[in-house]
């Protein structure tokens, strides 16, 4: 789909309190490596990750997407807010939706519809799609996302779960590895009607694939409080870079675009295998990415925005530059968009 009128007016995040090294974790398996001969290091060489954060016990993610919204609101009248969607993996409790909660601490009109739009890694990217359609349409002029992601309990239950298992070993580590690497972090997206923001970055359009007999390959259970999840990374790997390059192709179409036209590229942050095999596929350079895994992680929903912000605070992007936006979330579906940098 392609927009005319869409605008990235205004984005936030904020960052978790506290922070656990990929040395730090293999400590805590330490009888696990020796029983499994497991070489120390292992975890950091194999995904690029140094650290993951994660807010105290008891953080609910609204209050992690509410804080990076407020950043927003200090200079954007929030009785202007015609749609807010929450669009993380983490949520408060099942119902109602977690973004009632965020509504009510950002004090938003009672005007302002709400809803909670999950779709694993790609909730944001998700969410613009949608959003976007709305304000393209006339039906609403502003759209607020946020996401806040907390990895904590995961981190938590899937480290004392390897710990205390004694049967545990070198093959069934391996579904457990990638709940290692998840991180945390709060973000939020304004999304405008250009004529509120003729000079902020224009989205273009994007299109979205999904290759459901995938479902299988991640998946995650539990409770608001905790999450245990398994993935076969090998084959999610697979299957996701080949549904990746299917859904480039067709987003190409969608924005008359060739692989020449990108100056810059923000993929969803797995770690380094995935970079590498993503971009490399996709016949994308590698030297026009800006990544964040290293010192966070993979924080789900927030990754991809997350590192867009990143990048701007770094001054990364020029004016005029195409920029891709590449997700992948489990499912699996694809999701990419188009910006221009103004």
């Amino acid at each position: 789909m392609r927009f005319n009128h869409l605008r990235l007016h205004s984005y936030a995040y904020v960052e978790p309190e506290l922070f656990l090294t990929s040395d730090d974790i293999e400590n805590e398996l330490s009888a696990l490596y020796e029983r499994a001969g497991l070489p120390a290091g292992r975890l950091e060489l194999q995904t690029g990750i140094k650290r993951r954060g994660f807010w105290k016990k008891g953080t609910p993610p609204s209050t992690i997407a509410s804080q990076a919204a407020e950043k927003i609101l200090k200079s954007f009248p929030r009785e202007k807010i015609d749609l807010l969607l929450h669009a993380s993996v983490c949520r408060d409790f099942l119902e109602p939706a977690t973004a009632a909660k965020v509504h009510f601490n950002l004090k938003l009109s009672p005007h302002c519809m709400i809803s909670d739009l999950s779709n694993a890694c790609l909730g944001v990217l998700s969410s613009i799609l949608l959003a976007g359609q709305m304000i393209e349409s006339g039906v609403i002029k502003t759209a607020l996302i946020v996401s806040g992601e907390n990895s904590g309990p995961l981190l938590e239950e899937t480290i004392e779960y390897l710990k205390n298992d004694p049967t545990m070993d070198r093959k069934r580590i391996k579904p457990f590895i990638a709940s290692l690497t998840i991180g945390s972090a709060g973000v939020a997206f304004l999304l405008t009607h250009d004529s509120l923001a003729p000079h902020c970055p224009k989205i273009l359009g994007g299109s979205s694939l999904t290759d459901s007999s995938s479902v299988e390959l991640c998946q995650g259970d539990g409770s608001t409080q905790g999450l245990m999840m398994a993935t076969d990374s090998e084959a999610l790997l697979k299957a996701g870079v080949k549904l990746s390059k299917e859904n480039w192709e067709k987003c190409l179409g969608v924005l008359n675009w060739t692989n020449g036209d990108v100056n810059k590229i923000i993929p969803h942050q797995v770690g380094v295998a995935h970079r590498l095999a993503m971009l490399t596929q996709l016949g994308l350079p590698l030297d026009r990415d800006f990544q964040t895994f290293e010192m966070f992680g993979n924080t789900g929903s927030a990754a991809l925005p997350l590192t867009f912000i990143k990048a701007s605070e770094a001054s990364f992007f020029r004016p005029h530059d195409k920029i891709a936006l590449l997700g992948i979330g489990s499912g699996l579906t694809s999701t990419m968009l188009g910006m221009e940098w103004t």
